[in-house]
């Protein structure tokens, strides 16, 4: 049986695509394949899931040597198993830079594609084949291009990204306004997580001159409801860090409606960090940065220290 995932830390599209893809390997192409997740979907993977009636798929620690991999969503071994290059992994899937590092036995098939989603990535890999896909399977696609496209607001959003979009919302009869604040809603809804689970809920690992970064974006409707936690978040930090083998722990709290992150500035590193990144200047605690909503396009290429 292959074993999709995506990375840790899952959010919508790191949910949803190794649904599609386990169902386009198992029905199409007759290889037994099932859907896994990293660790707890975010709150709006979760509501995704339940929306559309999607089993939850079983969150795995870790794989086997020699078990059949598929990954989705990401190529960076840091937010994948511990022992994922003791796996045969087969095959790649991913709209990120190419980080390195992985290990694969043999040629394998990969597909590594600028485009905001990797569901976006699928939908032109199944082709012809998208007729028979499943309605939930087909809503769990449209829900991972709207959330990594923001609505279209992501400056990662292509002109196909958004096609696709529209072309699935017509299919199935959904109003993509409508959904889009829905699914919105459901990520903005952090009232049940504790500081430290908000610092790890969409955060990858980075190494920036040196220092290992934790780079966490929350991306949100209700950025006033984050930002009054800014205290008790910023005192969290360390311990997150310490825990996580990192240096820093870096929050941007993404308004998706006023289309402006701001960062959270506990002390003179990140201070120094984001003035050197970002060309602003750091008065207090806290920093806006108009403009800036994606962290694969315009933060994590500009870190610097």
């Amino acid at each position: 049986m292959i074993k999709v995932f995506g990375h840790k830390a899952p959010d919508t599209d790191s949910t949803g695509s190794p649904i599609i893809w386990a169902w386009y390997l198992t029905a199409i192409k007759g290889t037994p394949a099932e859907a896994k997740l990293l660790g707890e979907p975010n709150t709006e993977a979760a509501f995704v899931l339940k929306r559309w009636d999607l089993p939850k798929p079983e969150i795995i620690a870790d794989v086997a040597a020699g078990d059949d991999v598929v990954i989705v969503d990401t190529n960076n071994p840091a937010e994948l198993p511990p022992s994922v290059n003791d796996a045969n992994i087969i095959q790649i899937i991913d709209h990120h830079l190419l980080a390195g590092g992985l290990k694969t036995r043999g040629p394998i098939d990969i597909t590594i594609r600028p485009l905001a989603c990797t569901a976006t990535i699928m939908h032109d890999l199944i082709g012809d084949d998208m007729a028979s896909m499943p309605e939930n399977v087909k809503c769990a696609m449209l829900s991972c291009i709207l959330s990594d496209t923001l609505e279209f607001r992501s400056p990662t959003t292509t002109p196909h990204d958004r096609a696709v979009a529209e072309k699935l919302a017509r299919e199935l009869g959904i109003s993509i306004p409508d959904y889009a604040e829905e699914l919105f809603a459901a990520k903005s809804d952090v009232s049940a997580f504790s500081d430290a689970e908000l610092l790890r809920m969409d955060s990858k690992e980075y190494e920036v001159a040196g220092k290992q970064l934790r780079v966490s974006v929350l991306e949100t409707t209700a950025p006033r409801v984050l930002l009054d936690r800014k205290d008790s978040l910023m005192a969290a930090m360390p311990g997150v860090a310490a825990e996580d083998g990192a240096d820093q722990v870096l929050l941007f709290v993404v308004d998706i409606l006023k289309e402006e992150a701001t960062l959270l500035v506990p002390n003179d590193l990140v201070k120094r960090i984001a003035e050197a990144s970002f060309a602003c200047t750091v008065t207090g605690d806290t920093v806006v940065l108009p403009g800036v909503m994606s962290r694969k396009k315009q933060i994590i290429p500009a870190l610097k220290i």
